[in-house]
């Protein structure tokens, strides 16, 4: 790699030359089919993913939020509910809890893992509580057992937010198969991406599966006879294509982007004020992103230090949800989710990352670290 060249935060090109062959093969398979909305494509697509995963019911719908929104809607929750989850994550995800009608609820996270803590959650149920929303924030899978025991001992219903972590795991177990619903994206920048918009939903519940399928169809089982009202929220036939082609990629990828993250920890190591992305005992971490976090309140300097040198970052998320105009009124108190906000910085990460680009982030991160440590 030219040590001038640009390092974005994301470059698709290498995994999409990797499968060029099979999305070829794939868009002229649907040209020749042409059943552009739903129909066998993305029935297959629907079966071979519900089988990878290991659940009963996948159902393809046209983004995550919507996933998000028809897994809470089939879970019958609405006006008058609340929904325990997390601030420290993308908009979508309280979003859609108020799209049905319900409140969302706040409870802090972990500083380590970003991830809800489950004392927390508890702390947060009401009379009025009818869910909890856990987010599998960067790849990193929250504690699906206790936040699921919490879920049983209150009669409560769990919703996975698994869009940062297709392919992931806790205790041997794929992210996405432990809540009663759970909701996945294909936003082209996920692990497993379409080339648009697209989003999922896994149950093993056969009604809520129906539910759902209706919900995405405008509520209707049969066309033309609608039940309730719904959405217009169908997968289309050419992203289940594109999507059916990386699938077996999959494992793969999350694979190489586990060894770049051992390589950046390699490198940054030595990096005083630096704290490094961690894993929870027993989960596979499938590092949607690799974020540190960084000290002192030196992050924004750090930031433009490393694009004045080319290398891309992002900052998910400089504003906590609980900071937002529609849920600033919320009296929840969330330090960590707050802090973490002003310190995480994420660094370029995607499956075939060159080694040398790596090595120009660490040392542009160290060089930044020399440059503060000397200044008077």
């Amino acid at each position: 790699m030219d040590q001038h060249s640009e390092i974005p935060i994301l470059d698709l090109a290498p995994e999409l030359a990797e499968v060029a062959r099979e999305l070829e093969a794939a868009w002229r398979r649907v040209l020749a089919s042409r059943q552009f909305i739903l129909g066998p494509e993305v029935e297959a697509f629907e079966q071979e993913v519900a089988a990878w995963l290991g659940v009963r019911h996948a159902v393809g719908v046209n983004s995550g939020t919507d996933a998000l929104v028809i897994a809470l809607r089939a879970l019958g929750i609405g006006p008058g509910d609340e929904v325990v989850t997390t601030p420290f994550t993308f908009f979508a995800t309280a979003e859609s809890i108020s799209a049905v009608g319900a409140t969302p609820v706040f409870a802090d996270i972990d500083p380590a893992t970003f991830n809800l803590r489950t004392d927390l959650v508890e702390r947060a149920l009401t009379p009025r509580t009818k869910a909890i929303l856990p987010v599998h924030l960067f790849g990193l899978a929250a504690d699906m057992q206790a936040l699921s025991a919490l879920a049983v001992r209150h009669g409560l219903a769990v919703v996975e937010d698994v869009a940062q972590a297709f392919g992931g795991a806790d205790q041997g177990r794929r992210l996405g198969t432990f809540g009663a619903a759970s909701a996945f994206s294909f936003f082209p920048s996920k692990n497993l991406g379409c080339l648009g918009d697209g989003g999922l939903v896994t149950t093993d519940d056969d009604r809520i599966a129906g539910e759902a399928r209706a919900l995405r169809a405008h509520g209707s089982r049969r066309k033309y006879f609608n039940e309730v009202v719904g959405y217009n929220s169908r997968l289309d036939a050419l992203q289940a294509a594109v999507l059916r082609a990386k699938l077996p990629r999959v494992e793969g990828w999350n694979a190489a982007r586990r060894e770049a993250a051992d390589r950046y920890r390699a490198l940054l190591r030595p990096a005083p004020g630096i704290t490094l992305p961690t894993e929870r005992p027993g989960t596979w971490h499938v590092y949607h992103q690799f974020t540190i976090r960084v000290g002192g309140g030196r992050r924004d300097a750090l930031r433009d230090w490393l694009a004045a040198r080319g290398i891309g970052t992002m900052v998910y998320y400089p504003r906590p949800l609980h900071r937002m105009p529609p849920y600033a009124g919320q009296s929840c108190p969330c330090p960590e989710a707050e802090a973490a906000s002003r310190e995480v910085l994420s660094l370029p990460m995607w499956p075939r990352i060159a080694p040398e680009a790596q090595q120009r982030v660490a040392q542009g991160i160290l060089g930044f670290l020399d440059a503060h440590r000397a200044a008077p």
